[in-house]
């Protein structure tokens, strides 16, 4: 029985079993990922807490509590004494437990980031260009990932899980609008990017659309509270978003549920227009554009923009209408606790952005509706990246995996 194999077997047989996992799909087992995703939830647990929220006997809790210490996947924290009886012991995430790659494929720049067990940071490329190509974009890859590994200790090196892939679906459907050759981005319909990239690697690969994993990050790695039903809106070169039910990142039958950026509102003249076609960093660049301004620095330096003056505000109080639209018309489909609005923006602006939206919305007519709280998202600028790296955590280590494709 393997669960024999991972108490009593050798490293190297435990080392196997992270990889494996209990069943052939490489996932742990219901009930372990339970476990490891309550303690994510809290921090630390003690087996009587888990017990006591999972309905599951002291017994079973013990037993899957010592295979997970024994994995390297749980650490013991110090003794919590209470008057009575023999202290409780605290069960953490092991930050060395696992690790994973991320890489978001944008239409101005590719990141690769590697994390570990807690979802700390461990590195980071990035690489920025007027339009992405797959040959350049593989080449990034596989020497941004030979890079990390080299870094690395040979335990660390092994308990790398996966690699999740955040870019848009269909790609090649943005050659104009994001000013691309239309040759170089028809390359992208005959290439299937995962496989090119599974060739490469030794872990599984996944793959999921940027937007949808950026909101990934944010149920994942954020601080979403008590939300467990939101709307997430994700504003980088192009707008997009995501959709959290019951706790769980919902991608539909093709992992293409909430794309918001495809959502109807009223544009600039009161015409329908899509999200998309308002509220994305693209719209603010061309008009930078316009007015002779090189908006480059937009993409490069995403934490800071400088004095940019009425092209910003401009383009905030266009986008906070048309986001404000949005919202209420997800809430008409349902009942969302929150909205949380996240971008490849500097903090100050994603601020004021959530400030103009709430401002937005209550000029709105949503008579029948309770409308969710709008509020900041907590991950930031590599969210979508983050969202990559959370794919293989949440398919292999948490319950209630995120819908994930296998290909482009």
């Amino acid at each position: 029985m393997e669960t024999g194999i991972a108490r009593h077997g050798s490293p190297e047989a435990r080392e196997s079993r992270l990889h494996r996992g209990t069943n052939q799909s490489g996932m742990r087992d219901h009930n372990e990922r339970l476990v490891l995703s309550l303690v994510r939830q809290h921090g630390s647990l003690a087996k009587s807490d888990i017990a006591r929220m999972t309905g599951l006997s002291a017994q079973t809790v013990s037993v899957i509590m010592r295979e997970l210490e024994e994995d390297k996947l749980l650490v013991r924290q110090a003794p919590l004494r209470g008057k009575i009886g023999q202290p409780s012991i605290p069960m953490a995430l092991n930050p060395e437990g696992a690790f994973f790659i991320g890489l978001k494929i944008g239409r101005r720049s590719a990141e690769l980031v590697l994390i570990d067990f807690l979802g700390n940071v461990r590195a980071m490329l990035q690489n920025s260009y007027r339009y992405p190509a797959p040959r350049e974009t593989v080449e990034f890859v596989s020497a941004g990932i030979t890079k990390m590994r080299s870094e690395l200790t040979p335990a660390q090196d092994k308990r790398i899980a996966g690699l999740g892939i955040a870019m848009p679906f269909e790609l090649w459907s943005w050659a104009d609008t994001a000013g691309a050759p239309r040759e170089i981005m028809d390359e992208w319909r005959h290439r299937d990017i995962r496989a090119d990239i599974q060739a490469q690697c030794d872990f599984p690969v996944y793959l999921q659309n940027d937007a949808t994993s950026a909101c990934g990050a944010e149920l994942v790695f954020g601080q979403a509270g008590a939300a467990r039903d939101f709307v997430y809106f994700y504003i980088g070169a192009f707008a997009g978003g995501g959709i959290v039910l019951n706790g769980r990142l919902f991608g539909g039958p093709t992992g293409n549920a909430g794309a918001l950026g495809s959502m109807p509102v009223p544009g600039p003249d009161g015409k329908p227009t899509q999200l998309i076609d308002v509220a994305s960093i693209a719209i603010l660049e061309r008009a930078l554009s316009a007015k002779g301004i090189d908006g480059s620095y937009l993409w490069t330096s995403p934490q800071e923009w400088g004095e940019i003056g009425a092209e910003l505000d401009d383009w905030i109080a266009s986008a906070a209408q048309a986001l404000a639209y949005a919202i209420v018309a997800a809430s008409s489909v349902i009942d969302f606790e929150a909205a949380v609005i996240d971008g490849w923006m500097p903090l100050e602006v994603r601020r004021r952005l959530v400030d103009a939206v709430t401002d937005a919305i209550v000029g709105i007519d949503a008579e029948g509706l309770k409308l969710p709280i709008v509020r900041e998202g907590t991950v930031g600028i590599h969210a979508r990246a983050l969202g990559g790296a959370s794919l293989p955590l949440s398919e292999r280590f948490l319950i209630g995996p995120t819908t994930i494709s296998r290909g482009t």
